[in-house]
């Protein structure tokens, strides 16, 4: 879709006032009479990595290493995304972890990656490797890894109604995917839910 195509604001609302009357609701009802534009409102938050470019947000962040080369993880990132088939929320954590090369990132960074990225629809398996690969390419360190734990409403509240399942993701680049001491010191450290 172009941006010249992209629906005005009212057009979204009455979007959501169609949706209302599918259900059995009245738009006009006292109760919902705002309730289009709240949803809208609600869109522009939860699907606001649309409006950023993730790979430029760590853009401007390095520094020299020196002789920093132990990994740098960060964990327990929360993030609330939207599946593609469903629309559904998706609710979990995030861990993340680099071995530097010649360049550090600001944590805050990493995790507005982390942002950029699930504020859109997606699909675990794919956001789990965009995550990594936007790292490993602004980065280029000597390896990346990505862990995400996520419950899918999708599949808690309708479907299966199976509300504990989590599913858990996995990328691992450069030294995490092929020294073993390094990828167990890490999972180690998130405390191992893969």
């Amino acid at each position: 879709m172009s941006k010249d195509s992209k629906p005005t604001q009212a057009e979204a609302e009455e979007a959501v006032r169609v949706l209302l009357r599918w259900v059995g609701e009245d738009p006009a009802r006292a109760g919902l009479k705002k309730t289009p534009a709240r949803v809208v409102s609600a869109y522009q938050d939860w699907f606001a990595g649309y409006q950023s470019d993730p790979k430029a947000v760590l853009g401007s962040s390095f520094q020299a290493v020196n002789s920093y080369d132990r990994i740098v993880t960060l964990r327990d990132i929360e993030f609330s995304s939207h599946c593609e088939h469903h629309m559904a929320p998706v609710l979990g954590r995030i861990h993340l972890a680099y071995l530097p090369h010649e360049r550090l990132a600001g944590i805050s960074k990493l995790v507005r990656v982390v942002e950029a990225l699930t504020k859109r629809l997606q699909v675990q398996e794919r956001m789990t490797a965009e995550i990594a690969h936007v790292i490993n390419d602004a980065l280029q360190p000597r390896g990346v890894a990505v862990v995400v734990e996520a419950q899918h409403q999708c599949m808690t509240t309708r479907g299966v109604n199976k509300t504990q399942v989590k599913m858990v993701t996995t990328e691992m680049l450069g030294e995490f995917a092929d020294n073993d001491r390094i990828r167990h010191e890490f999972m180690n450290a998130i405390g191992n839910p893969a």
